[in-house]
């Protein structure tokens, strides 16, 4: 078993990346505690659980409760489900502040994405959180990153090296393609707030996508091609990129998850149970090496016991 720490903005995390990750975490018998930026329960993009909102009829205040487009561009029941039984765990309820927590008290870390600008920013721009993250790659511990959860670890710099954690990494994130596709939709659907998809926006003179998640992330890497994204000839190349398949505890396939030693990456929603799993897995290979180093030491430790009615300081007894 193992005590596993997600970070939390205060607000608008997306709830599929969070929740799921929760749930198969619990039921293979993690701990998952939370932190949140004043140690009050996080509050999920609400828009991702009721979709309202997210039609062109989104802004008025009748016809909001009517989401059509706004359904298809949630978290599924599975997530929301989820999520329901997540916010009434009482360590989600009791989270810790991001100044109070320590890195040696947990034996992974979990960084779940958001989008929406309103509560990812202070979150993905939090230097007390980047501090952290560099405890626990610094650390060896294992740590999981899904969507814009990869930036923030990504703009963690260690003080060792001056460069990112992720340098040396191979890893995945949101990428361009899912972002501008999003973004596409909502200029059309949420024509008001065209860039709820976005962020963070290029400014003048720079090129299309400069400040999407995979572009900011693939400039904090050794290399370019440390970024992975589906290859084409993936025999299931459309179903994970699409943006319109999500896996599911049963099903992998539309989902693509990068391991590269003790880190392990996803690009959106749509990968949840798999890089879930993933992490799951990670976790309990680290628990179980570390109860046989366990039962070796008290194996040696009864082998080292003097044999009865001799002084200690006898030749210990091999058996």
């Amino acid at each position: 078993m193992a005590r596993v720490l997600f970070l939390l903005p205060a607000r608008d995390f997306d709830p599929s990346e969070a929740a799921v990750s929760w749930q198969v975490l619990v039921n293979a018998g993690h701990v998952v505690a939370f932190a949140t930026p004043d140690g009050r329960p996080a509050v999920a993009d609400d828009m991702m659980l009721t979709g309202r909102g997210l039609d062109p009829w989104g802004a008025l205040p009748l016809l909001q409760n009517l989401p059509l487009i706004g359904l298809l561009m949630r978290a599924n029941r599975d997530a929301r489900d989820a999520y329901g039984r997540m916010i009434v765990d009482s360590n989600y309820n009791a989270p810790l502040r991001w100044d109070a927590v320590d890195v040696p008290a947990f034996d992974g870390l979990l960084l779940p994405g958001g989008h929406r600008a309103r509560g990812m920013r202070d979150y993905l721009e939090s230097k007390t959180l980047q501090g952290r993250i560099v405890g626990f790659f610094e650390a060896g511990k294992p740590v999981a990153a899904i969507c814009h959860g990869v930036l923030l670890a990504a703009r963690s710099i260690s003080r060792k090296t001056g460069r990112s954690v992720l340098c040396g990494y191979r890893t995945t994130a949101l990428t361009w393609a899912l972002e501008r596709s999003a973004w596409r939709v909502a200029r059309i659907t949420r024509f008001w707030d065209p860039n709820y998809y976005r962020t963070y926006l290029e400014q003048d003179g720079q090129p299309d996508g400069f400040m999407s998640v995979q572009q900011e992330v693939t400039r904090a890497l050794a290399r370019r091609e440390d970024f992975m994204d589906v290859a084409r000839t993936d025999p299931e190349y459309c179903r994970k990129t699409s943006g319109l398949h999500r896996d599911s505890l049963d099903d992998a396939r539309p989902a693509f998850v990068i391991r590269d030693r003790n880190y392990v990456s996803a690009r959106w929603p749509g990968d949840a149970h798999t890089f879930a799993k993933t992490f799951a897995g990670m976790l309990g290979a680290l628990s179980n090496q570390g109860d046989a180093v366990g039962r070796e030491k008290e194996e040696s430790a009864d082998r080292m016991q003097p044999a009865a009615g001799l002084p200690g300081s006898e030749r210990p007894v091999i058996r």
